[in-house]
């Protein structure tokens, strides 16, 4: 199942997916045009930790002229900087080059301390896609990038959906593709991820507790170009849809 989170008549309402139209909680079916997309996560009783892969694809890696890493690269981010489905994202004025991500998203389902690779995917609760925007501008350092290059409010979309786990039957071998204005300019498969779901789950738990709700970004692949005032980005990963951003 396809589940959001919108704005609707002025208040916040889940939904679910029902025949390109969305399906609200109190019952009311309406177009996907009529509400305001939020991220499709249900509140958290405390900040959830969201972790981002970078360099997790080799391609990417080789693109940027990075030997691929040995263990992951993982930086933290904080909530405020996600956005949903439509929204749009600010380009800072003096930027030189700003550009997109398109990441699979993990979401986790139960608190998972310690996990077995072989075990790790009954701690998800299902998968959506970011779109993880960077400021090159900014950037000091590959390996650590620091918080202005990946922390500013509403430089993370996410969404549409937040899809089921059970109805992704193989999380690693998905579809990536991003348009920019109608043009593809991105185009990668996650079966091509350095370190996969499983792997990152069992890394991560391995020495940190990740709880209901936590998110984990998984890189994107090669491809990502410089993202203009006015442009409209689609970033789509199979079976989870499609999100629209555009930069303001």
């Amino acid at each position: 199942m396809k589940h959001a989170r919108v704005i609707y008549d002025g208040a916040v309402q889940d939904a679910t997916e029902r025949d390109g139209r969305l399906l609200l909680k109190d019952g009311r079916l309406v177009t996907e045009e009529a509400v305001i997309w939020l991220p499709p996560l249900a509140p958290t009783p405390r900040p959830r930790t969201i972790l981002a892969l970078g360099l997790n694809y080799a391609d990417h890696a080789k693109e940027l002229e990075f030997k691929a890493p040995e263990e992951p690269l993982v930086f933290i981010k904080g909530e405020s900087t996600l956005t949903g489905h439509r929204q749009l994202t600010q380009r800072p004025a003096e930027v030189q080059f700003m550009h997109y991500e398109c990441e699979l998203t993990v979401v986790i389902g139960k608190t998972a301390k310690k996990v077995k690779r072989d075990d790790a995917y009954d701690f998800v609760a299902g998968y959506t896609i970011a779109n993880d925007y960077a400021i090159r501008d900014y950037l000091e350092n590959w390996y650590r990038p620091n918080l202005r290059v990946k922390n500013r409010d509403t430089c993370t979309p996410l969404g549409p959906w937040l899809v089921d786990a059970a109805d992704v039957t193989n999380p690693m071998a998905l579809a990536l593709q991003t348009t920019v204005n109608g043009k593809i300019t991105q185009a990668g498969n996650t079966r091509d991820m350095i370190f996969d779901v499983p792997f990152l789950i069992e890394y991560f738990s391995s020495f940190m507790t990740l709880q209901p709700g936590d998110l984990i970004l998984t890189g994107t692949p090669d491809g990502v170009v410089d993202c203009r005032p006015g442009d409209v980005i689609v970033t789509s990963i199979d079976r989870l849809g499609a999100l629209t951003n555009t930069i303001e």
